[in-house]
């Protein structure tokens, strides 16, 4: 029973310290350095998912094939990644044309390289539930509690034990 206490325990730090790395890493912002977004639309299924977490970075140039992630990423506005189309030159502004996997038609807009905020180096299906869950109030505190009650027990069951020891030596210098 102890030993599957502590691996239950060794596997939930692994687990909340993965979520706090990824809940940083999603929010502190790093400039041209890679940046983890959450998909959260079907449209480039079964590439990837609804719900994965994509690795994003920006690149020199884009082009045809590249899965891509543009448009803002505000607190109103959230950013769209699909695959490139087709790329043209307008007026010395390369425009790119996107459309996902899962989509019948090609985007109506077309975007232009400034638009974008990178290319897709790695998806991580699912993660994104994990991090959008962390980003609430609920999971948050949930990050913050889960490890203070384990720390609080094993202290209290080391204490414990302590303090039984202490008490064994009395009982048997008494007799």
């Amino acid at each position: 029973m102890k030993k599957a206490l502590k691996i239950f325990e060794k596997v939930s730090y692994a687990i909340i310290a993965a979520a706090a790395v990824l809940l940083l890493w999603s929010v502190l912002p790093v400039k041209n350095g890679p940046k983890l977004m959450v998909v959260l639309s079907g449209s480039m299924e079964p590439a990837i998912h609804t719900g994965s977490v994509v690795i994003v970075k920006p690149a020199g140039q884009y082009k045809v094939g590249d899965v891509i992630t543009f448009g803002k990423n505000t607190r109103t506005e959230v950013p769209t990644t699909h695959r490139v189309v087709s790329d043209r030159i307008q007026d010395g502004v390369r425009m790119l044309q996107t459309q996902g996997d899962a989509n019948n038609s090609p985007d109506v807009k077309e975007i232009s390289e400034s638009e974008v905020i990178g290319k897709v180096l790695v998806s991580v299906p699912f993660a994104g539930y994990v991090i959008d869950f962390v980003k609430k109030p609920l999971g948050f505190a949930l990050v913050i509690a889960l490890p203070a009650v384990f720390i609080v027990y094993d202290e209290a069951r080391k204490i414990w034990a302590e303090l039984k020891k202490l008490k064994k030596p009395q009982i048997e210098e008494s007799v």
